[in-house]
């Protein structure tokens, strides 16, 4: 911070006594939210995204065509969920997809049911 300096003394700096956020105290649940997030993006954006950019680029029938290729991206995970080092990011955000898939594939379901329900009298 500051030198202070005083009287008849040589300078003293002061010392900040509150400890600085540093990469070695993340909270525990830091990378278990930071994964499990992660995941439902991934789910959400990546799909959306590659679809929009090959949109963008080629005729429609091409872009429907070349969609599949988007499965190449779970490829991702995998290697976060292999390497050591992010093992836990990986299986949170492996974790994040699988729960994201399922609420999306039962709220579907969900509304399937109720409007063919409602068409039939």
């Amino acid at each position: 911070m500051t030198a202070q300096t005083n009287e008849g003394s040589a300078p003293t700096s002061m010392v900040d006594e509150t400890p600085g956020p540093t990469r070695d105290r993340h909270h525990p649940t830091f990378v278990a939210l930071a994964g499990f997030f992660a995941g439902l993006m991934f789910v959400t954006v990546v799909p959306g995204g590659f679809a929009g950019v090959l949109r963008l680029l080629f005729t429609f029938e091409t872009a429907e065509r070349l969609f599949p290729i988007v499965a190449v991206a779970l490829v991702v995970p995998a290697v976060l969920v292999a390497n050591p080092r992010t093992r836990r990011f990986g299986t949170y955000m492996v974790i994040g997809m699988l729960v994201t898939a399922l609420v999306v594939l039962g709220v579907t379901s969900l509304v399937l049911y109720y409007m063919v329900r409602q068409q039939q009298g």
